[in-house]
């Protein structure tokens, strides 16, 4: 039996995911939208073996720029980029299927993924904020009519991925022959949401398609996932938690028709590394005392709901909120249950969630981190991790220099890579078109 190894993603963000990690003397805050910047980053990730890097992404300039270094670059655009300085490893961007059309979506990851050769995924958003939906014109949907919309998306997207079959490019300059058109489809789609004539204008991605990654982590965004994603990135600040979760979704898969390894499940991590734990725990107080008090609770506001004043920054969070809201409903929850839980006052939560907005921040050596990672990955909790590093490019390349080989070294985490392609990354399936079992029916039949 194949031993069962880690995935590791590298989630790039800015130049880091702490919140000031732009204050820190380590960083470069001129070099968010400087191209080199996230090459570097990708060649770091690749050097390690990750599985991938993924950048995220959202519709509107959310946060207060005034204390913070936000205002990236658009991730399709960007990967296309990285896709030309490496070779291996894995290219997720986000998109959402809220203020996106699925032909543009179907085309530019069928093109992420012929440019990379084989290395694209989407990470599928439904987009929650409001300033996003106002900078379409619109309302906010519901929650509910989000995910509705977020499943045809994907059946019409899966569809014109599939409408060229794999060999219906024939390229038979003699007979002047570039296509077999009988392999060639329209999806005829006429739905609730979209009505899509197809085929799609480029050929089948060389994924069959390209990984579909989801990262929501409700009750509706759980039944879109076991459907739908291949893997799940997800925050949980707890080993039941994660258990529980983890549990959960690899239990909804059967009714889909889906095994367990179909889906794999990567809780977010953000590392702080020190040689010792004391300087992992001086580095993290360092960061700390960097945080800007009125832009944690802007961030916090974006998490729950409300907005609290400076007044509130020592007092527990209100004892009325609840869980429920047609935002981020997961963030929004775990955000209440760590405050309730720990007992924290306001500024004590701002602090806790300024390295990972919920994720899990743990400080310590390489070694501490490792043991981490491994309680989790041997107790059902997770199948790999979402690695984000609270300052970039510096906390990225002393994972790979420090952890990396200490999950080898454990027999862990991989060598080096064994295939091309993101699927092989992750041990998963190249899917075939839809249109090729119908064919081989239609040959026995004739046979």
């Amino acid at each position: 039996m194949t031993a069962r190894h880690l995935h590791l993603n590298a989630f790039l963000m800015g130049v880091g995911h702490h919140e000031a990690a732009w204050r820190h003397p380590s960083t470069e805050p001129a070099r968010l939208t400087d191209v080199r910047h996230y090459q570097e980053l990708a060649r770091i990730a690749e050097h390690g073996k990750l599985d991938s890097v993924f950048l995220a992404d959202g519709l509107a300039l959310t946060g207060d720029v005034r204390h913070n270094a936000l205002g990236g670059l658009e991730p399709l655009t960007l990967l296309s980029a990285l896709a030309a300085v490496t070779d291996h490893i894995g290219l997720i961007a986000t998109v959402s299927t809220t203020y996106n059309e699925p032909f543009h979506v179907a085309r530019k990851f069928a093109s992420l993924d012929h440019i990379s050769g084989g290395r694209a995924g989407w990470n599928i958003v439904t987009s929650a904020g409001e300033a996003e939906a106002h900078n379409f014109g619109v309302e906010r949907p519901a929650h509910a009519d989000r995910y509705a919309r977020a499943d045809e998306f994907l059946e019409v997207v899966t569809a014109l991925w599939d409408s060229w079959e794999d060999d219906a490019v024939v390229g038979d300059r003699g007979r002047g022959v570039y296509a077999d058109t009988g392999k060639i489809h329209p999806i005829e789609h006429a739905g609730e949401h979209f009505r899509v004539h197809g085929p799609l204008n480029a050929a089948r991605p060389p994924q069959g398609r390209p990984l579909l990654v989801q990262a929501g982590s409700s009750e509706g965004g759980k039944e879109f996932a076991a459907r739908h994603a291949e893997a799940v990135f997800t925050a949980q600040q707890t080993l039941r938690d994660g258990q529980e979760f983890y549990a959960d979704l690899k239990g909804r898969l059967a009714r889909y028709g889906r095994r367990p390894d179909e889906l794999l499940v990567l809780p977010g991590l953000s590392p702080i590394l020190g040689s010792t734990e004391g300087e992992a725990l001086r580095l993290e107080k360092e960061l700390e005392e960097l945080i800007i008090p009125v832009y944690g609770l802007s961030q916090l506001a974006t998490m729950i709901g409300i907005e609290l004043g400076e007044d509130a920054l020592d007092r527990p969070l209100p004892a009325d909120l609840v869980a429920e809201t047609e935002g981020a409903q997961s963030r929004r929850r775990l955000v209440i249950d760590l405050a309730r839980r720990d007992g924290l006052t306001v500024r004590q939560l701002i602090g806790r969630l300024a390295g990972g907005r919920g994720h899990r921040v743990v400080a310590g050596t390489p070694e501490q981190v490792a043991d981490q990672i491994q309680e989790w990955f041997h107790n059902g909790a997770a199948d790999g991790f979402n690695i984000m590093p609270p300052l970039l490019p510096g906390g990225l390349a002393d994972f790979v220099a420090y952890v990396v080989p200490e999950l080898r070294l454990r027999g862990l985490f991989r060598h080096d890579y064994d295939g091309r392609t993101l699927r092989d990354h992750y041990g998963l399936e190249r899917p075939p078109s839809r249109h090729a079992h119908g064919r081989e029916l239609a040959e026995a039949a004739t046979s």
